[in-house]
């Protein structure tokens, strides 16, 4: 026969219950709270890797559009580069390099435009052609006083006023020679993509008014 269960076993039985069950709901809260935490730093972490995700590829854009201006000023300059040299089969520009350049492509390209502004720069004339300069300012005051010599003859041969005339107009052609010569000594310095500065300029005067009184005093 089953003894009868005593008023304090009963009530202690009953606390017991009521603590487990205690026990079991704080665990349960406990575990909803870990539950939700885990939640909310999975979606922070989804929020940061979408935000990772969106700014990679704005980067990836802003670098696609980077490369393709690089590009194409790097085919602009080679373009400049083979015109400056004269060469038409000079190929296709070098391919980019891994690593091995020291700094920025940006600045890298400004400095190569540098280069090729002031390689496009003509220069002044060297020393070395002042023979030729000479010999245009010779040529010059030659051709002046061919032309005057011609311009006096005709006027001998027609007389009148022209007799008057032309010899004066052979006179100021004549003195126009040194002048005459800095035409050549342009073409030279074009030719060699220079500028006819002070020094060449001083040097076909020089020649051509000292070929143009040489020639005065012999034609006397």
């Amino acid at each position: 026969m089953n003894q009868p269960v005593s008023s304090d076993t009963y009530t202690a039985q009953l606390r017991r219950l009521a603590e487990l069950t205690a026990r079991v709901r704080e665990q349960r809260a406990e575990a909803h709270t870990w539950y939700e935490r885990q939640c909310a730093a999975a979606e922070r972490a989804v929020a940061d890797a979408d935000d990772q995700v969106r700014r990679a590829e704005e980067e990836l854009v802003a670098a696609r559009e980077e490369q393709e201006r690089i590009d194409a000023e790097v085919a602009h300059l080679w373009q400049q580069v083979r015109a400056r040299l004269g060469v038409r089969r000079l190929g296709a520009p070098p391919a980019p390099t891994n690593g091995s350049a020291a700094g920025e492509p940006v600045a890298l390209l400004g400095r190569a435009r540098d280069l090729l502004d002031r390689a496009g720069q003509p220069g002044e004339l060297p020393g070395s052609v002042n023979p030729l300069l000479a010999l245009c300012g010779v040529a010059g005051a030659v051709v002046a006083y061919a032309l005057g010599a011609g311009a006096r003859a005709l006027g001998v041969g027609y007389g009148g006023d022209l007799a008057v005339g032309l010899p004066v107009l052979a006179l100021v052609v004549t003195l126009l020679g040194p002048l005459i010569g800095l035409v050549p000594a342009r073409v030279l310095a074009d030719r060699r993509h220079a500028v006819l500065g002070p020094r060449p300029i001083t040097v076909v005067l020089g020649a051509g008014v000292l070929a143009t009184a040489l020639l005065l005093v012999l034609g006397r």
